[in-house]
């Protein structure tokens, strides 16, 4: 019985500790507003994400009602976000038809889970002529080394619906995920 309520004893504690909320009020407070802008809205390091792919490797975000970072209204409409750094501290861009439209600061980045990606993105299914495709591809990569590629980053993007009319955006991108705070209602 001694064992029994130990064991319970250091759950109770540990979750305790675990359960430790994110003040998103605060984070949002403490988060400040992007002081810089691209030149002619251009993000100079897309073409070097972009030259190993056939299409963008960035996660696709349809919004279809306006958000709000402090004085900066996100509009509805299909945006690409893609992560910066900038001055060591890191940026989300909101690009619009290869332009950057709005510049959003993330409050957290870390590593992706091991495994992240292998049990949350859906597996390719393909028809066997598909099959036979990649697998001759792979076979002339293999052997001629121009015409090997990088594969392109995994990418996903979580949004949940926080209390007090806040969102929090989670968009993993390669080897790391990027945390970012918006309102529904701007204050």
């Amino acid at each position: 019985m001694k064992k029994f309520l130990l064991i319970l004893s250091i759950l109770f504690i540990g979750s305790a500790v675990f359960a430790e909320e994110t003040n998103y009020e605060q984070v949002y407070r403490e988060l400040e507003p992007a002081n810089f802008s691209y030149v002619h809205n251009i993000d100079p390091g897309e073409i070097y994400d972009t030259k190993d792919t056939s299409w963008s490797p960035y996660p696709l975000f349809r919004l279809t009602a306006p958000l709000y970072f402090k004085k900066t209204t996100i509009e509805p409409g299909y945006y690409l976000l893609t992560p910066r750094e900038h001055k060591g501290n890191w940026y989300i861009l909101f690009k619009e038809a290869g332009r950057v439209k709005y510049i959003i600061p993330a409050y957290n980045r870390e590593m992706v889970p091991m495994g992240f990606y292998e049990d949350n993105l859906p597996k390719v299914k393909m028809t066997p002529s598909q099959k036979f495709h990649v697998k001759f591809y792979d076979f002339v990569g293999k052997h001629v080394k121009s015409s090997q590629r990088k594969p392109a980053p995994n990418t996903y993007l979580e949004a949940t619906d926080l209390e007090n009319n806040f969102i929090s955006i989670v968009i993993y991108w390669g080897n790391y995920r990027y945390y970012m705070i918006l309102r529904t209602i701007q204050l």
